[in-house]
């Protein structure tokens, strides 16, 4: 029943993963006095994806290939980790924040690899500039993860539907894995998924020689890894408290923030990240502080 339950929530997530990304999108329209496309469109996108033939380089080799199933994979596999509907169970034993980042990891990983692969210009450029990115990234997710981690002393997931307080190394631990998560999901101020400017590409830039049923694969995980990250701050949020539609509720409001910031700030220029990442560092040490502090 519990194995039942664990796949029954990852189908959930994968099939509600793109309507979150549609949402924010539609909230960003509306801001911006457009009316846009529905919040369905990532489906109609996905279904036409999955529908065409896909092109392949012939300078590119078999990690060009296979790197749409393995960063799929890696994005399922940390999603059956982290325990939505279910908090205990067999999500006690595999449900381990360091776990979850390292199969992020491993994703970007590859994608970087097929960035490199076909010999393009600005699948390269791309490839060196997530590097770059992700340098500061994971070090900052680890602090923060540890902060939380501290906090119910142990890094499984499952202890925090257990604290029923909101602390206050949790709210800036929060705070912390927000700023990771518009750097994860290429969101504005430091990457645009909506630009068509390759010299300011970076997670676009390494997927420009995908196409068909792979193309396809990587827009899937990165919807799914949004809504990954959207529900690991959400449990950092008023942890133990409701139910599901709390966590709906909470998602939600975390979709309209985005959409908030993406409409109100610029992107920054690539070296900038490095002062973002910067604040969100002094955040999660806070949070390191404030456990230390008792508060």
């Amino acid at each position: 029943m519990e194995v039942l339950s664990l796949i029954s929530q990852t189908i959930l997530i994968i099939i509600f993963a793109p309507l979150v990304s549609g949402i924010i999108t539609k909230i960003k329209n509306n801001l911006r006095f457009r009316r846009g496309p529905s919040i369905f469109q990532p489906y109609y996108n996905l279904a036409k994806y999955f529908s065409k033939e896909a092109i392949i380089s012939d300078s590119a080799s078999w990690i060009f290939k296979a790197t749409p199933y393995i960063v799929f994979a890696s994005t399922v596999t940390a999603v059956m980790i982290i325990p939505v509907f279910i908090g205990g169970g067999i999500t006690q034993y595999i449900g381990d924040f360091i776990a979850v980042i390292f199969l992020l990891a491993l994703g970007r990983f590859f994608l970087a690899l097929a960035g490199l692969d076909p010999a393009t210009t600005f699948g390269g450029m791309g490839s060196s500039r997530e590097m770059f990115i992700s340098s500061f990234v994971e070090p900052v997710a680890i602090m923060a993860i540890f902060a939380a981690a501290l906090t119910v002393g142990t890094t499984n997931l499952t202890a925090l539907y257990g604290i029923g307080t909101m602390t206050t190394s949790l709210i800036l631990a929060a705070a912390s894995i927000f700023l990771i998560t518009l750097a994860e999901t290429a969101r504005i101020p430091i990457d645009n998924q909506e630009t068509h400017l390759e010299l300011t590409m970076v997670h676009e830039a390494m997927v420009l020689e995908y196409g068909g049923r792979s193309l396809a694969l990587l827009e899937l995980a990165a919807y799914v890894k949004q809504l990954l990250f959207f529900i690991m701050i959400s449990l950092f949020i008023l942890p133990g408290f409701g139910g599901l539609l709390f966590l709906i509720a909470k998602i939600l409001v975390l979709a309209i923030v985005v959409a908030f910031t993406e409409v109100s700030i610029a992107k920054m220029r690539l070296f900038r990240v490095v002062d973002f990442m910067f604040f969100a560092g002094i955040l999660a040490i806070l949070a390191l502080i404030a456990i230390v502090l008792g508060v």
